[in-house]
């Protein structure tokens, strides 16, 4: 009996992980697609010129930086959602009372986010505590070789192409949220600036190719449907 019992409750959980698993958004695109090893540079070798600009940098950020911007960079740090933009776009921009769009940043956030640990993986770069231990990064918690490119900045540029090709009235404002969003990991001395701007390119690069995969493409037009539904597609 206890048996049973056991066998029935290993099935009821497998269930439940096929469940999980089929819910959970998938990576669109696959090395084929986009391999950040191709499309960037190598980051700045280790004594360069560009690596001990990158690091002087980060020693001027920690001396000026105010409490407030810290703060801010924070915030931004443990904000990993589209909502990011709603700041932009208005409190009509509610991703919980947005199934269809919700579903499609999810796609992208779990196509980004595997395209950046993709890059991360093959550069390996230190992170600038590993570098140097007197940089006062807001936390330590991070993959010490994962510095680039930064997955943070990857996310929030492809939502904000992926975003503004949704609201194209509203795209520059997007685009600047973006930009503020990814400076704060350079006021947060998570990353060195060249670790931002691969970021950037890399997110930018996610949004372009994702609008080329006929699955996204669907998702993209529900979500715009939805959009125009509560008057923010800018139509």
């Amino acid at each position: 009996m206890q048996t049973r019992k056991l066998i029935a409750a290993a099935f009821l959980l497998s269930a439940s992980a096929g469940v999980l698993a089929k819910d959970k958004a998938p990576s669109l695109l696959s090395s084929a697609d986009l391999d950040p090893q191709t499309v960037l540079p190598a980051p700045p070798a280790k004594g360069s010129l560009q690596g001990v600009n990158e690091l002087r940098e980060l020693h001027n950020v920690q001396r000026q930086r105010t409490p407030a911007a810290v703060k801010s960079a924070k915030w931004d740090s443990d904000a990993k959602s589209a909502m990011i933009f709603a700041e932009v776009l208005g409190p009509a921009f509610d991703l919980d009372k947005l199934p269809a769009t919700k579903r499609l940043f999810d796609l992208v956030r779990a196509t980004e986010k595997d395209v950046a640990d993709r890059g991360k993986d093959e550069f390996k770069r230190p992170r600038p505590w590993i570098v140097d231990p007197t940089v006062k990064s807001c936390s330590r918690s991070d993959e010490p070789l994962s510095s680039y490119p930064s997955g943070h900045t990857t996310m929030a540029y492809s939502m904000a192409g992926v975003l503004a090709r949704l609201v194209p009235a509203k795209a520059s404002a997007i685009m600047a949220r973006a930009a503020r969003y990814g400076e704060s990991r350079i006021v947060c001395e998570q990353h060195f600036r060249s670790d931002v701007t691969a970021g950037e390119a890399l997110g930018l690069l996610v949004a372009e190719r994702l609008m080329t995969k006929p699955e996204f493409v669907a998702a993209f037009d529900a979500a715009k449907a939805e959009l125009r539904s509560v008057s923010l597609s800018g139509d």
